[in-house]
């Protein structure tokens, strides 16, 4: 195993990924890929908009960016000292599409994300990014849970 992507989303399962994958990839001596994927910024162009009209969703979209890279960084800081090769990704997508995507661009041998729980009639109504993971995997793909709220 050479290479692990540890899809995280900063909600409460972000902590049991990134020790999940992080143990892994020291057990095993691969590199750890740390990704998160920021929604593309909507566009209307198909209504006649252009991106002009609309700055405050331009700027929303390039401060969730800017947010999304500072806590990836500091996740990043929590494991180089095991892992001082471990690296950071940030990509604008669809968040199953850009898991698939980098995972088939890293070659990776495993992806470990987390699952949120929130039952049958959520997943039905917005989907789930585990789920969809699970049947699109083209590497094995591991499911943290998070943790139980009290």
């Amino acid at each position: 195993m050479k290479t692990i992507v540890a899809a995280v989303d900063f909600s409460n399962a972000t902590a049991g990924v990134i020790g999940m994958a992080g143990s892994l990839a020291k057990a095993y001596g691969a590199q750890l890929h740390l990704l998160h994927i920021v929604e593309q910024e909507p566009t209307y162009t198909a209504y006649g908009f252009t991106p002009d009209e609309y700055p405050a969703l331009h700027a929303f979209q390039q401060e969730a960016k800017r947010r999304a890279a500072v806590k990836l960084n500091e996740l990043l800081a929590t494991v180089t000292p095991g892992l001082p090769d471990a690296r950071v990704e940030l990509i604008e997508d669809s968040p199953l599409h850009g898991i698939v995507d980098y995972v088939k661009k890293t070659e990776a041998d495993l992806v470990v994300l987390g699952s949120h729980g929130h039952g049958v009639v959520v997943s039905l109504l917005l989907g789930s990014v585990a789920e969809g993971m699970v049947r699109k995997a083209l590497v094995p793909t591991l499911i943290v849970p998070a943790p139980a709220e009290a």
